[in-house]
């Protein structure tokens, strides 16, 4: 009985909000070599093209996370929850568009347009989303298409009304007709061009609004897939952690070995007040692969559209 106790496994459910120190000092340094630390916990999120991997510890007794509720702590959590929900609108986008394909819209209104209020706004943006779907069911060729889409809804900025308008992420197969659909004002299209981390930096941005009606922040389509999630606790050892840590060996090197075919792009390394370890988050991205050169020379064709659609 002592025995299977012992290997039980503590592990901080919000780890996030434990681990906020990114400066590396001697009293974080002497918690890398704590004896309670049993091991790394390795999770890995395979969105698309992109890899994200969260390393963080757990230990053979239970950790009290010992922080002092102040007044900046809802603003801290506020933070948190923020940053969680563009990694996971970004995650979705990863996961379900295609780069060079699929479409990133902007809808504006017309000042007779303009909605009353939140809900009216909303609306509008469903009733695009049915004209879209009667459209396609109309063309031949796509009456068996699967729309998808992920949209936000920007009346609010800082607590302070603005001009209403809406961002939109889709797989719609005609741009053109994209555009016409909408009849409340302007619409602009472009085409998701990703970066060394996918469309992280287009997630962020989709969510930036902050208001009572917007907790969630985005619509989805309820046919998106979600992101591959693996946990494993044998990926990292102690030992192996601390070195990337304190920088000690080469991570890139480390998590390049790990998950072959993917190419290390950025690591944060956060450390804690509270607990021991440290939280290790790295971004990796697919590396192309000679059957994908195809999609490299799209580029200028893709380009020349813009050029052409704005003409």
């Amino acid at each position: 009985m002592k025995n299977k106790q012992h290997k039980v496994k503590h592990v901080l459910a919000a780890y996030e909000e434990a681990f906020v120190q990114s400066e590396l000092t001697k009293i974080h340094e002497d918690s890398l070599l704590d004896k309670a630390i049993a091991g790394y916990r390795v999770k890995s999120i395979w969105s698309g093209d992109v890899l994200e991997v969260e390393a963080y510890p757990y230990w053979k007794i239970p950790q009290n996370k010992r922080v002092k509720r102040d007044k900046n702590s809802s603003k801290a959590q506020e933070k948190l929850n923020e940053k969680n929900r563009q990694k996971h609108v970004a995650r979705l986008i990863n996961t379900n568009f295609r780069e060079y394909h699929d479409l990133y819209l902007t809808y504006t209104y017309t000042d007779n347009y303009v909605p009353e209020d939140y809900e009216q706004a909303k609306r509008d943006m469903t009733n695009l989303i049915k004209r879209m779907k009667r459209w396609l069911k109309k063309q031949k060729q796509y009456e068996d298409f699967e729309l998808k889409y992920i949209y936000t809804t920007e009346h609010t900025r800082n607590g302070e009304k603005i001009r209403a308008h809406h961002h939109m992420v889709t797989n719609f197969p005609d741009r053109e007709i994209a555009e016409e659909l909408w009849n409340r004002g302007r619409a602009n299209s472009k085409r998701l061009k990703a970066d060394d981390f996918g469309f992280t930096g287009l997630g962020a941005y989709l969510v930036k609004e902050k208001g009572s009606k917007t907790a969630k922040g985005y619509t989805p389509s309820r046919n998106l897939k979600q992101p591959k999630v693996t946990v494993s606790d044998t990926k990292l050892t102690r030992r192996r952690a601390t070195k990337i840590a304190t920088e000690e060996v080469g991570a890139h090197e480390v998590f390049e070995k790990m998950y072959k075919n993917y190419q290390f792009k950025k690591m944060d390394v956060s450390f804690s007040d509270y607990v021991s370890g440290a939280y290790i988050n790295v971004y990796m991205k697919r590396i192309d692969k000679p059957k994908n050169r195809k999609s490299k020379r799209r580029i200028i064709n893709d380009d020349e559209d813009d050029q052409h659609h704005k003409s």
